[in-house]
């Protein structure tokens, strides 16, 4: 049958547990071929796709390995490590999957080149366009230009300077349209596909070949971590998590797949609770920026929908803690969706994973340094290791001297320290200090409180000021 060609292709060597999965894909398959035709038949209707439109239909198990074949190459199999200083914080076994290590930065690639390699030579000679403001962008510009297609991005006027410039550099046609991705998205067919261009468009996330390049990811985990228990993914768009998902649930269906979404952007919990894409209002923007698709991909959610285990939807705290965790402790860089699938993991927000094999796809890496350092600092600032607070103490000589000397007793580090006069009418002799400092956490926090306290009560200091350390 395809799939245990399939499967023998995806495996690098023979062993004891191969052969009895395959024996057991033969018996599936002998006795429940038609069942199955039937089940993806109507998975693939339910989802507004064309079962019989050929290349345009559901992907399958055999794409992806398909894909593996082809890309592999073109793309990097990138490493799987374990994480002893994660594991130990979030009480489970973590292994990290290295997404980011792809030329251009993300998983992306996986999927851009499969579909480029899918295109006929009419195809290619024509040339493509998508409509992306980053990731997918990036690694369809840099295959692109590998396989001697033109590519033609639309990225929307919002899209990062530096990443604007870098596909540029990569050889790709750059249009700016648009203030969003839908806008840009319409831009690209209305001007490149629907008119005399006729060039292919390739969809980031919801494409066949994106699905099935992107379950290469899922391929890679199961041969590179034993008894993995559980895969926990960042969700957006979909076309990462349905392509682990078929690959995963294929041949080992009892690993655990966990999405993981923002918790202003769940769109694919909508779409399960709906029973259909459904579209969701975003209350403002997050820190994971290429997860804020507000419908999933038909194609994706058809893959999605009766495979996933468990949904789950993280904070924007969340998410800047795991980013915090990921330089501090693996001295890894990940932008605000890659670091997604990591902050449910370390926030607690699955549970039953106490003493498990987790694995996490770290997906992207293309954060700009100003948005980093915001992401890190409010990281601290949450999880107490900077601190702001103000007190009014005498305005003479020694007065706030008495004040950074507390702070400094209890080992606290002043970053920053603010003198305000103007505001305190009742005291002409008083001044109202406002102090920044850095901590080792909340129990570093208490502690200077309890001797802040202790300082206002024995008259060292006046009183709180208007922000008091809570």
């Amino acid at each position: 049958p395809p799939l245990l060609g399939a499967r023998l292709r995806a495996s690098t060597h023979l062993t004891p547990l191969l052969l009895v999965e395959c024996a057991i894909i033969i018996v599936k398959g002998v006795l429940g071929e038609t069942e199955q035709a039937q089940a993806q038949a109507q998975a693939e209707v339910e989802a507004g796709v064309d079962a019989t439109s050929g290349a345009d239909g559901a992907p399958t198990f055999e794409d992806i390995s398909t894909a593996a074949f082809h890309i592999r190459e073109g793309t990097v199999r990138t490493r799987c490590t374990h994480s002893a200083a994660l594991s130990d914080r979030a009480g489970c076994e973590v292994w990290l999957k290295h997404e980011y290590e792809q030329r251009t930065g993300s998983f992306k690639e996986r999927g851009a080149r499969n579909a480029l390699l899918s295109l006929s030579e009419d195809e290619r000679a024509r040339g493509v366009t998508c409509a992306s403001a980053g990731n997918h962008a990036l690694a369809i510009a840099y295959h692109a230009g590998l396989l001697g297609i033109r590519a033609t991005v639309v990225m929307p006027t919002i899209a990062p300077l530096t990443k604007v410039s870098r596909c540029r550099a990569l050889g790709a046609e750059v249009i700016l349209h648009g203030a969003s991705i839908a806008e840009a998205a319409e831009y690209s067919r209305e001007n490149y596909v629907n008119s005399d261009a006729h060039l292919t468009y390739i969809n980031g996330f919801d494409d066949k070949q994106i699905i099935a390049g992107a379950g290469t990811v899922g391929l890679e985990l199961l041969e590179q971590v034993g008894d993995l228990d559980a895969i926990v993914v960042p969700a957006g768009g979909g076309g990462l998590i349905a392509g682990i998902l078929l690959a995963v649930k294929t041949l080992r269906p009892d690993v655990r797949v966990i999405a993981v979404e923002p918790s202003r952007c769940a769109s694919l919990r909508a779409a399960l609770d709906a029973g259909k894409p459904a579209c969701v209002e975003m209350p403002g923007p997050t820190l994971a920026d290429g997860l804020a698709v507000p419908c999933i991909g038909a194609r994706s959610f058809g893959v999605i929908k009766d495979r996933i285990d468990e949904t789950v939807t993280v904070s924007e705290q969340d998410i800047a803690v795991a980013v915090l965790a990921l330089v501090e402790q693996e001295r890894i860089v990940q932008e605000g969706a890659g670091a997604t699938g990591l902050a449910a993991v370390l926030a607690g927000r699955i549970p039953g994973l106490e003493g498990k094999t987790v694995a996490v796809p770290l997906c992207g890496s293309n954060i700009d340094v100003t948005v980093l350092g915001r992401v890190l600092d409010r990281a601290l600032a949450y999880a107490s290791r900077i601190v702001r607070f103000s007190c009014v103490v005498s305005d003479r000589p020694g007065g706030i001297a008495t004040l950074t000397r507390v702070v400094a007793d209890t080992g606290g580090s002043i970053k920053d320290i603010r003198h305000e006069r103007e505001w305190l009418q009742e005291d002409l002799f008083a001044v109202e200090i406002s102090v920044t400092c850095e901590l080792n956490g909340a129990e570093h926090l208490a502690e200077l409180k309890a001797a802040l306290e202790r300082a206002i009560d024995d008259g060292d200091i006046g009183r709180w000021g208007a922000t008091p350390l809570e």
